[in-house]
């Protein structure tokens, strides 16, 4: 088994089964895969000790929750006081993921809202976090491709 948290051609089989069926026991996966079922029991808790398994909660619809609007806030902050931003950015519920990114913009910010004027809201209460300069909104009009990993997974299973 590799020792660091890199993905190997076993690995990725084992996650294209469970993308394929999510609930699957170990041993449902080990059939499926061809490996044993305490082979695909050690590389599933190292995955989930490491970075190779996100969190549940990605599978989770906001729109169930009564958030079916998505934008994109591009956040310039003062340089200084990112970390303290970042942790804002954090205590705000709607807030789904935040990226630092190169260019004129030094975050990306995820929202999520129940409608119009919620989003105006909740991309005020960012503009109001000191040390936010200056914020862009950009309303996610269609989901044109969704979140994605299998495409990687199967390139490096084969």
């Amino acid at each position: 088994m590799p020792s660091d948290d890199r993905i190997d051609a076993i690995d990725a089989r084992i996650l294209l089964a469970l993308t394929e069926q999510p609930r699957a026991t170990a041993i449902a996966l080990a059939e499926r895969t061809g490996l044993s079922r305490n082979t695909v029991q050690a590389r599933l808790a190292r995955l989930e000790q490491g970075r190779g398994l996100d969190s549940f909660e990605r599978r989770i619809d906001p729109a169930a929750l009564g958030c079916p609007l998505t934008a994109f806030v591009t956040t310039q902050v003062t340089q200084r006081r990112l970390d303290e931003v970042a942790a804002a950015l954090a205590d705000i519920p709607e807030v789904l993921q935040v990226h630092g990114v190169s260019g004129p913009a030094d975050l990306l910010v995820q929202i999520v809202g129940a409608d119009a004027d919620d989003l105006y809201r909740i991309a005020g209460r960012i503009l109001a976090i000191p040390g936010v300069e200056r914020t862009n909104t950009a309303l996610v009009m269609r989901r044109l491709v969704g979140y994605r990993i299998s495409p990687l997974l199967r390139r490096l299973a084969t």
